[in-house]
């Protein structure tokens, strides 16, 4: 006789305590006199509300006016949300009485760890207390999330906010910090319903389809792992796609081929990075894609030991719009008038299609591609690229420049078709790692620091129409 299927007792124990916490957050909220209305509450409100749940001390009242909170900020308006932002930021600060008796405790000489102590607790924003009230309302980390994501879209108008995100950035760090994460591997059995989010979320080569899904998922040379959240169960916090293939690609278009024929695990020496797509808008400013590239090198290390070379295929975002700023500014001493004078064949619609200027077009981008890496800096001395920064910052070395390495409309407008290789070799990450942290020192191989030095023949094309 077949046995019935039983959950696992952990699933069992985590589905009696959230009911058990929904019967008494239900049985709290019928206690207050928000929780029986289906008008939506105002920004006074909503203000009122938040003063309400830092003055209570019940655990079951606590939940349900953070719940009662949460969701009368999700069906206000939005004039009213942020207001309720701006009210975090002007009216949750610091206790101002509180904070003055205790820095005056200080000044007086009172060292004594109980001043320090009650000086740390009255420096500290009341909001940081709120927000932490209102994750333990059911959903309540979702919520918070999507909180932080609108306060980031309104953050440039509205720079009193500043305070407030920085709020957020430290107790985001602390509840997604790595030892909460769960790394899972996403393959074509996973639950549809987070495949359909990895085909929403896909933030470097959309994913056109089921089909094209598939092809990333379920060949055995392909590979796709995510970071989870126990708070966020069904929802990857960040995800990389991965190719196993016999070497070093210079360009996505074979990766992607639906057509392509798929090689076994075993033969491939090479675990190709090609797409890091982070899901979470509102956790913006939290690393997490350090973490995983590690943490999937070592999976993959130990599940195929025949390999033994990890590199990204990467893009360059931020290429096009600082080669075009240099090209008009005379004055960069980044270029040279005979790259400058190569350089205007990119202006001739349809370049990348013609042979002729493509060939003339080379030298000339991939010098000025490598002083974007090795040469140019932002105001502030950092690199241009996001994207370096990211790689480089873990460790990697700069290994290739891939020129037309992605024809696609994006990237021909984002990089003039340029592509590039960071690679992770595993004893040299902590020592690049240390040499960009401490002196911005960018690990680059040698093929890359020649295309530095090497001068582009002045070979211009007149701007006239391609034609077949």
């Amino acid at each position: 006789m077949n046995r019935p299927k039983t959950a696992p007792v952990s699933e069992r124990a985590s589905t009696f305590f959230n009911d058990l916490l929904n019967t008494l957050t239900e049985r709290g909220r019928s206690l207050l006199s928000w929780g029986n209305s289906d008008t939506p509450l105002t920004r006074v409100q909503l203000i009122e509300l938040g003063e309400t749940l830092l003055s209570r001390r019940g655990e079951a009242t606590g939940v349900a006016l953070a719940r009662t909170l949460l969701e009368a900020y999700a069906n206000a308006s939005r004039e009213d949300r942020l207001a309720f932002l701006d009210a975090m930021a002007e009216q949750f600060g610091p206790d101002e009485a509180e904070l003055t008796k205790a820095i005056e405790a200080v000044r007086n000489g009172n060292f004594k760890a109980s001043a320090v102590s009650r000086l740390h607790k009255a420096a500290e924003p009341r909001r940081q207390e709120l927000i932490r009230r209102l994750n333990l309302a059911p959903g309540g980390t979702a919520s918070l999330v999507k909180m932080r994501e609108e306060l980031l879209a309104v953050l440039r108008e509205r720079p009193q906010l500043a305070d407030t995100d920085d709020d957020f950035v430290h107790l985001f760090s602390s509840w997604f910090n790595r030892g909460f994460l769960v790394l899972r591997r996403i393959d074509w059995t996973t639950p549809a319903n987070i495949l359909e989010k990895i085909i929403r979320y896909e933030a470097v080569h959309a994913i056109e389809n089921w089909d094209d899904l598939r092809n990333r998922l379920a060949p055995p040379d392909r590979r796709c792992y995510g970071f989870f959240h126990p708070q966020l169960v069904d929802e990857p916090l960040i995800f990389v796609e991965v190719a196993l293939t016999r070497d070093i690609p210079p360009a996505i278009a074979p990766l992607l081929d639906l057509d392509r024929k798929a090689i076994g695990s075993d033969e491939a020496t090479t675990a190709v990075f090609y797409s890091i797509s982070n899901t979470q808008r509102g956790l913006g400013g939290i690393s997490f894609g350090n973490f995983l590239i590690k943490q999937v090198v070592e999976d993959l290390k130990r599940e195929l030991p025949n390999l033994s070379t990890f590199v990204t295929l990467s893009p360059v975002p931020g290429f096009a719009g600082w080669l075009n700023a240099e090209r008009k500014n005379e004055a960069s001493t980044l270029l040279d008038s005979d790259q400058r004078a190569t350089l205007t064949n990119l202006d001739v619609p349809g370049w990348a299609d013609d042979p002729v200027l493509a060939a003339r077009v080379e030298p000339a981008l991939l010098s000025a591609a490598a002083a974007y890496f090795l040469t140019a800096r932002t105001s502030r001395g950092g690199l241009i690229d996001p994207v370096a920064r990211f790689h480089l910052g873990n460790g990697a070395r700069l290994e290739r420049l891939n020129f037309l390495g992605d024809r696609s409309e994006k990237g021909l407008q984002q990089a003039h078709g340029l592509m590039v290789n960071y690679l992770y070799a595993l004893d040299k990450i902590e020592s690049n790692h240390e040499a960009y942290a401490e002196k911005r020192e960018v690990a680059a191989s040698s093929a890359v620091r020649k295309q530095l030095i090497a001068r582009p023949q002045a070979d211009v094309v007149p701007l006239a129409p391609v034609t077949s």
